[in-house]
């Protein structure tokens, strides 16, 4: 892509001039006359480095520069000026220009500050544009899910992301809380900032301390040296803590300390460190009722519930099973190259029986391993594993047991309770009809 520059000058000669001078480099230059024109080339073109006069008819082009870093904020811009001062300068320095030069004394100036600036927004464009990638990689609009209770969690998220507010996730296991946790982090103003994430379950309660708050050079055998705990790392960002209702109590005291005052001490320390961390957490238990067995401290858990968003099991959102089936086929047969997978109705039909005790996750390993076991790209029954058969099975065994009981009582009705004629009636045995009386509890 071929390096550009706007230059936004009411003297349309000058303007005509410069940008002869700098397309004589190799570069492609639009022009603008006033600061108005300059901000919609600027929203319509791909524009690297702007040259801008600070004396324009409709703005000053030090506030110009502020607007430019609003709509793209990887473009440098350079202003010019006839009668140049040193607060001007300064304050185009503050609002973000790469550089303030007198109209006079540019003439030497302007081609290599033209490549300096081009050689910094080459670099802020690829670190911008991998920062969109992430957030947009997890972002909200990447959540599966049309169904209702779907939908009121996600509302419920997306409200939340833009503050400050502590958020605990519940639901069960494989429901997508660390998806949730994530796409508030990148929803939100420290979206820029560090997501860490940490299980609490992973570690035992020493371990999750250290890894938690960090320790000092000597706190125990083998700390050799310092080292940075995970909320340090996650300082201006999101700390994620998955799992919290396995933490011990000791550890619950700490933690409400960071949530009440962002202060903590590290192991072998006597120092209180700071941090500034927004704080996840989420659960698959009821932590109402571990506080109330012992288990977990009651004023952590208000602190932490301050917004809980409940997140739907599949079989509360079993419309939007056949959804997410597809999506991860689609997922799946693109990375081995396949092309994409059409479902027949036998398979659909036990995607839909199955119940889903692992949830997403689950749904999510059985598509991959569908992927990977079928020759062709149809997904068929028989790439299921075999316990999708057999639920199958026992739910139609359990169906023909409810049609037989209801047909035994029409009879029992019709012969006004003769088990003999019944049995007749029925066409089997007397002492069948007594054995399935007994067994449907038919009186």
């Amino acid at each position: 892509m071929q390096d550009t520059v706007l230059i936004i000058d009411d003297e349309k000669k000058i303007c005509s001039l410069l940008a002869r001078i700098i397309e004589l480099e190799g570069f492609k230059v639009f022009q603008a006359n006033t600061g108005k024109e300059g901000l919609k080339t600027l929203a319509m073109q791909d524009v690297n480095v702007v040259i801008s006069d600070v004396k324009l008819p409709d703005i000053n082009g030090v506030e110009l520069v502020k607007e430019i870093k609003k709509i793209k904020p990887y473009v440098e811009v350079i202003n010019l000026t006839a009668h140049g001062t040193i607060s001007d300068g300064v304050m185009a320095m503050r609002n973000g220009a790469f550089d303030y030069i007198t109209k006079g004394d540019d003439n030497d100036k302007i081609i290599p500050l033209v490549y300096k600036a081009m050689d910094k927004v080459k670099l802020q464009r690829r670190v911008y544009e991998l920062e969109n990638k992430i957030s947009k990689k997890y972002s909200f609009s990447t959540i599966l899910g049309q169904s209702k209770a779907m939908k009121e969690a996600l509302d419920l998220a997306q409200k939340v992301a833009g503050t400050d507010t502590t958020v605990l996730l519940l639901g069960e296991t494989g429901t997508g809380k660390e998806v949730f946790a994530q796409a508030i982090h990148y929803e939100s103003p420290r979206k820029n900032k560090p997501f860490v994430a940490l299980n609490c379950s992973g570690f035992n309660p020493e371990l999750l301390e250290s890894e938690l708050f960090g320790y000092k050079q000597g706190a125990f055998t083998g700390a050799n040296k310092d080292k940075r705990g995970l909320l340090e790392e996650a300082h201006e960002g999101t700390l994620f803590l998955d799992e919290i209702g396995e933490m011990n109590l000791d550890l619950q005291a700490k933690l409400l300390r960071v949530l009440e005052n962002q202060t903590f001490i590290k192991l072998g320390d006597t120092q209180t460190s700071k941090v500034n961390v927004r704080i996840i957490a989420a659960t698959n238990r009821s932590l109402k009722e571990e506080a109330d067995a012992g288990r977990f401290r009651l004023d952590l858990y208000y602190r932490l519930s301050v917004f809980s968003i409940e997140l739907p099991n599949l079989a509360q959102r079993k419309t939007d099973i056949m959804m997410i089936a597809k999506h991860y086929l689609k997922e799946f047969s693109a990375k081995v190259n396949k092309p994409d997978f059409t479902m027949d109705d036998s398979f659909s039909d036990l995607l839909m029986k199955h119940v889903w005790k692992g949830n997403i996750r689950e749904l999510k390993n059985v598509m991959e391993r569908v992927v990977i076991l079928a020759d062709g790209n149809i997904a068929t029954a028989n790439l299921l594993p075999y316990e999708f058969h057999a639920e199958a099975q026992e739910e139609d065994s359990m169906k023909m047991q409810v049609i037989e009981k209801q047909h035994i009582n029409k009879v029992l009705k019709h012969t006004r309770g003769n088990k003999t004629e019944a049995a007749r009636l029925l066409g089997i045995g007397l002492t069948t009809l007594y054995r399935k009386m007994e067994e449907y509890k038919i009186s």
